[in-house]
């Protein structure tokens, strides 16, 4: 398999990134104010769009280490592609919903092809690769949701034109500069000749991360979900609560560039991970203090300083415990189990505030959080002497 150029995959990602963008934040407010659904019925479609994520994520990385990439990644686009264009002319009901899942197939399929594409990279540091990708991923999201107001207010039909078009673009990218092959006979006989059992200490961390990714992603949803009921109820306009995303956008793009800085000089990229998990935990602690808008973008920050060393990292680490012939399967199970988080994060977050109240989910929170980091501590401890790379 020829060796994919990073600056490549990285452009296929930030066109993806941007597509999606235009999509996930105005799906519950246009489904409840525009088509008159319930936040139940939003809420149930939200899951359903999570549920084909995780599905396509699955199926895309099983198929990466048997299959020609190129193709499957084309398959993908081709799906979200197609999706985004039937809703040019129609996005009511129930088109909408159905298109919406259809791009969460092809979404998490894309992801999961772009990620063991990276794991395909031997001439760069396997942590600058996916430090990059999440960079280019979150300046996708940049352009997306600063642009996306703008272009709901003139017309929904305008908003699947132009991310139509970055699916055109797209599609042409992977056609051109995604031409990796598949793995010769000699290199697949050779996997053979390999036990491809994975020793017991790398599958123990590696399924420690996938844990610590439906947890951290169960809690993130918060945020996402049922943080900005909490915000206005305290007065907040809606318009605060949105800037928080696009300040959590923009600091993510530069906290990555100190992040590659950093990765020269401090060597253990478990460090990277455990310091993640303290910052998202304690992002939480900051919210049971927060009863003005200063303490939300100061918990904020603290997020995004979490998100943008713990996410990276992870499936790095995951790329050096697995041999070449499953890494595709991995990095699409990272996926998947990320996605199972996103599904149950806001009906987890919405079940406690119902029995309790919003303070007992944000104690709830860090403390499951600062737990993870104890666990992850733990079994990293234990067994990271024992594990073999890959």
């Amino acid at each position: 398999m020829k060796e994919i150029r990073l600056k490549w995959l990285l452009t296929g990602a930030m066109l993806n990134s941007i597509g999606t963008s235009f999509i996930w934040p105005l799906t519950t407010i246009y489904m409840h104010n525009a088509l008159g659904k319930s936040l139940t019925e939003v809420g149930v479609i939200l899951l359903m769009y999570s549920i084909a994520n995780v599905i396509g994520s699955y199926i895309s990385g099983a198929l990466f280490d048997r299959l020609n990439p190129q193709f499957l990644t084309l398959f993908g686009v081709c799906i979200s592609g197609l999706a985004m264009g039937t809703m040019i002319f129609f996005h009511g009901w129930p088109a909408y919903p159905i298109g919406l899942i259809a791009i969460g197939f092809g979404t998490g399929w894309i992801i999961t092809q772009i990620n063991s594409l990276g794991t395909t990279i031997r001439s760069r540091d396997g942590r600058y690769v996916f430090n990059m990708l999440y960079f280019m991923q979150n300046l996708g999201v940049v352009f997306g949701t600063s642009l996306v107001g703008f272009v709901y207010d003139t017309s929904m039909s305008l908003l699947f034109v132009i991310t139509t078009i970055l699916y055109v673009l797209l599609l042409l990218v992977v056609a051109i500069f995604y031409r990796v092959g598949q793995r010769t006979k000699q290199t697949e006989q050779t996997e053979r000749a390999v036990k491809l059992r994975l020793p017991n200490s790398n599958r123990w961390i590696i399924f420690t991360f996938f844990f610590t990714l439906v947890v951290i992603w169960m809690m993130y949803e918060q945020w996402v979900s049922n943080l900005s009921v909490y915000m206005m109820g305290m007065g907040i306009p809606m318009r605060n609560y949105s800037l928080l995303w696009t300040l959590n956008a923009g600091l993510i793009v530069v906290f990555q560039l100190i992040i590659n800085r950093l990765a020269e000089i401090i060597k253990n990229i478990y460090l990277q991970v455990f310091a993640g998990i303290f910052f998202v935990a304690v992002s939480f602690v900051t919210l049971l203090y927060a009863h003005d808008y200063l303490h939300f973008v100061l918990a904020m920050v603290i997020l995004t300083m979490g998100e943008a060393t713990a996410f990276p990292a992870i499936p790095a680490i995951v790329n050096e415990l697995t041999p070449l012939k499953v890494k595709g399967k991995y990095q699409g199970l990272l996926n998947a189990w990320a996605s199972v988080g996103k599904a149950i994060g806001p009906l987890f977050g919405g079940l406690m505030i119902d029995a309790l109240n919003y303070m007992w989910l944000f104690f709830i929170a860090a403390v499951s959080t600062f737990g993870l980091l104890l666990i992850n501590g733990v079994v990293v401890h234990c067994k990271r002497q024992k594990t073999e790379t890959y």
